[in-house]
């Protein structure tokens, strides 16, 4: 069995880029993902348009090219695949990484496929698994139920319909603008007293006077105690209500999976859930295993975004370069 000089667990924007500075510095580098190719833009909301502009979302000096000042998630994908294809990288799509046994210099990485277990051996182990697959849960009853969903797709075929949307920040924000201006009647659910200041800058006021005007309902400093197949049951300082709801769209944060990365022997921070690294090399406490993009923020996923978790695969690489 050939053994890879790395191994990156997770093709999003920063395994690949992690993945290419490998192979430019003449290592032969796997890439391993338990979905799709970019499997967390291909979950985006179907019109999502980046925060950003093109140039800081490149890899491998490949230039996206975008005709929009802020290139969509339709550009996004197209412009990673193309970039995987350029550089020809190794990929496993679609495995789950189960378990990572070895040691520095000698890993074997064991995924989960449809035809059954496999086996690659790597020297390193670079874990860029970034957060969008795990949701913050409500942890409360009814919270799966068929029509309720942690991910935001389209508004169409909630037209007329009364739909909760439960947080306050840019997913949220986004939706609800998204399905109001698609004829759903939408109620804004949120527990703090007022909407994440991170909200895009061009967002917030269009949430905001849409709220004003009433035409979307807004509960600040509200919980949700309950989802039935029909309402969801909600509680502020005025008592509980009752809100009719044939969709909700609970869209409250993502987290990194600190479970899996702490089965590979990696100390997290109890308070923050930020991993024990070198920051010079990214490193962990585990010889041999780095962590790269978001994953390293731990809990505080707002701190690091495509545009800098890019070049954690370069800042690996050199640090893999210096040592051999």
């Amino acid at each position: 069995m050939a053994t890879y000089d790395v191994i990156c667990i997770g093709a999003g924007p920063t395994g690949l880029a992690t993945s290419i500075e490998a192979k430019r510095a003449g290592m032969r580098a796997l890439v391993i993902e338990k979905g799709c190719l970019c499997n967390s833009i291909y979950h985006y909301p179907v019109n999502m348009v980046f925060f950003t502009t093109p140039e800081l979302l490149e890899i491998g000096d490949l230039p996206l090219v975008s005709p929009n000042e802020k290139p969509t998630r339709v550009e996004a994908l197209k412009y990673y695949r193309k970039a995987a294809e350029h550089y020809e990288l190794e990929l496993r799509l679609f495995e789950l990484v189960i378990r990572v046994d070895g040691s520095d210099g000698h890993f074997t990485v064991v995924t989960q496929t449809e035809k059954g277990a496999r086996e690659y051996q790597g020297k390193k182990i670079v874990v860029a698994t970034g957060y969008y697959d795990l949701p913050n849960k409500l942890n409360v009853p009814g919270e799966d139920l068929p029509h309720v969903s942690h991910y935001y797709t389209e508004p169409y075929e909630f037209w007329n319909r009364e739909v909760v949307v439960v947080g306050g920040k840019n997913s949220a924000a986004e939706a609800a603008l998204d399905l109001y201006r698609n004829g759903a009647k939408v109620t804004l659910v949120h527990r703090e007293a007022q909407l994440g200041q991170s909200i895009k800058y061009w967002v917030k006021p269009d949430i905001e006077n849409r709220i004003k005007a009433g035409q979307i309902q807004a509960m600040l400093q509200t919980r949700v105690k309950e989802i039935t197949p029909d309402e969801v049951i909600v509680s502020n300082g005025g008592g509980e209500k009752r809100l009719p709801a044939r969709q909700v769209f609970a869209l409250t944060g993502y987290h990194p999976d600190f479970a899996f990365i702490e089965s590979l022997g990696v100390r997290l921070d109890p308070e923050t859930r930020k991993p024990a690294l070198d920051p010079n090399t990214l490193e962990s406490n585990v010889p041999g295993i780095h962590l790269a993009g978001v994953v390293i923020g731990g809990n505080r996923t707002g701190e690091i975004f495509i545009e800098n978790g890019r070049f954690h695969g370069k800042q690996i690489v050199d640090a893999l370069s210096a040592k051999a």
